[in-house]
């Protein structure tokens, strides 16, 4: 499938990566990193998409391999520098804490989650991936996809402990 205009493609599908990649690691900075990385291998790698699946589903399958090459190098390089995020514009201050509450709140309790179960409420939220492409990318069912979904978005709401 050859016929792919490669600014559309960043220009459609960089936005649901980038929001992927950033609920996957928690860090705006990282994030775009990881989504350049997956579009630069894309790239090398276009005339090895043949169509089976949609473009989005091929580039968040890209994504997920990026995020894994990504831990691999982290557990193997044990500094890490931390950036702070930019500050908030004074006047939304108040909004900008109480939404930034609500975000950390989600994300812990994410993190009682197994990985998996992490992964496809990720690809949900931040990708807007159906359950089939969600299935297609993990290589599981869409009924696994939906299941594991609906369990974990439980999970999260009644606080359980971690699986």
């Amino acid at each position: 499938m050859a016929d792919i205009d490669t600014q559309d493609m960043y220009d459609e599908h960089a936005k649901p990566v980038y929001r992927y990649l950033l609920g996957l690691c928690g860090n705006h900075y990282d994030a775009e990193e990881l989504t350049a990385e997956t579009f630069y291998r894309a790239l090398q790698s276009i005339e090895r998409y043949n169509g089976e699946c949609k473009l989005q589903t091929w580039l968040f399958q890209i994504a997920k391999h990026v995020w894994y090459h990504e831990l691999e190098k982290r557990k193997r390089n044990t500094v890490s520098i931390e950036v702070a995020e930019p500050l908030a514009d004074p006047a939304n201050l108040e909004e900008a804490v109480a939404s930034k509450q609500s975000k950390i709140e989600l994300y812990r309790r994410m993190q009682k989650l197994n990985e998996l179960t992490r992964e496809v409420i990720y690809l949900r939220l931040s990708g807007e991936l159906s359950f089939k492409e969600i299935g297609e990318i993990l290589g599981k069912t869409e009924n696994w996809a939906r299941v594991t979904f609906y369990r974990g978005k439980e999970r999260m709401k009644s606080n359980d402990e971690p699986e």
